[in-house]
């Protein structure tokens, strides 16, 4: 291939818009594993990636969790198996290190409902309020934060401000609604919401419980309070992996994203575990992030193999951003 045209084709791996073919017989995991050592590059993943992914990640876990080890990472690459903030959020941690992506539209419901624009107007119009914000939000959205939280430290970091302080809390209304019972606070709450928590049916959730009576209802907070409503316990990915390790029920009806049933299984395996229902039909009855599994074995090999697309952040917003992130980390 002449350098024009593999110039052109990896600007467009670059921006997301092209699926390298690679030969049908390829041992993803092999190679895979072999890039790795080749370009000291470490695997991150989500708990909702595709089994294979999370099979052959180095570190699979939930917001907290990553951004903790994007943080302490020796790796040269970091190859993020996750979805758009996450992955910038990895790159203001690492600014000299190079970030890759899979699949440069694996984007986020939640950080799409969040406009920069409108946000700063929504935070200028109460400048007495402190800014709080979940970690599934863009990086010019975090530039306009005190601090950064994730489901798993929210309540600590909420916690954190003075009894009197007045909050704005964004993008997750559902996430902000629950930290407001939990925590006795009147936050500000940002209109946005998680695609995958709101899919969750009501009136199925129930008429499974009623066949299921000996399974507890187990559920993120992201999901809306009729949802949460229902659960004996609430709590972030890692936190749902730890209480069906940790609890004497055999039995367990998970609303989260459908994904974290593959590292459940592997915890628990003596155990049922059941994904709760959402109102659409898809393959599984339960409620998937059509994001998060855009990233696949094979975009995961094609993007360590020709370091594309890569993840970056401006080196002023990543300063800013930077501050948020760390005052999280600090306060976790």
């Amino acid at each position: 291939m002449n350098t024009t045209l593999e110039q052109a084709k990896n600007n467009m791996i670059s921006k997301g818009f092209l699926d390298v073919d690679t030969p049908e017989k390829i041992d993803y995991v092999k190679e895979i594993e072999r890039l790795k050592k080749e370009k000291n590059a470490v695997i991150l993943a989500h708990y909702y990636q595709e089994d294979a992914i999370q099979d052959i990640a180095d570190f699979v876990g939930d917001s907290l969790a990553l951004a903790q080890e994007a943080a302490k990472t020796d790796a040269d690459i970091i190859v993020f198996a996750g979805v758009h903030f996450m992955a910038e959020t990895a790159k203001i941690l690492n600014p000299t290190k190079k970030v890759l992506l899979p699949d440069l539209k694996a984007g986020c419901s939640l950080a799409d409902s969040c406009p920069p624009a409108d946000f700063k107007a929504f935070t200028e119009a109460h400048p007495d309020h402190k800014v709080v914000t979940y970690i599934n939000c863009s990086a010019e959205i975090k530039t306009m934060s005190d601090v950064v939280c994730t489901s798993g430290n929210a309540v600590k970091i909420i916690e954190s401000f003075p009894k009197d302080q007045k909050i704005i809390f964004a993008p997750d209304k559902n996430l902000g609604d629950y930290l407001n019972k939990q925590t006795g606070r009147d936050m500000l709450l940002w209109d946005g919401a998680c695609m995958v928590h709101e899919a969750f049916s009501i009136e199925k959730l129930l008429d499974l419980h009623a066949e299921h009576p000996d399974a507890e209802i187990i559920a993120h907070p992201e999901s809306p309070a009729h949802i949460l409503k229902t659960a004996s316990f609430i709590g972030s990915t890692a936190g749902l992996l730890k209480y069906a390790r940790e609890s004497k029920k055999e039995k367990f009806i998970v609303a989260t994203e459908a994904g974290i049933l593959h590292e459940m299984i592997k915890q628990v395996s003596n155990k049922v575990l059941i994904p709760a229902p959402a109102d659409e039909d898809n393959t599984c009855a339960c409620s998937e992030c059509a994001y998060m599994k855009l990233n696949t074995m094979k975009k995961l090999y094609t993007c360590m193999q020709h370091e594309l697309p890569d993840v970056d952040v401006a080196p002023e917003m990543a300063a800013k951003a930077l501050l948020p992130i760390e005052r999280m980390l600090d306060l976790s």
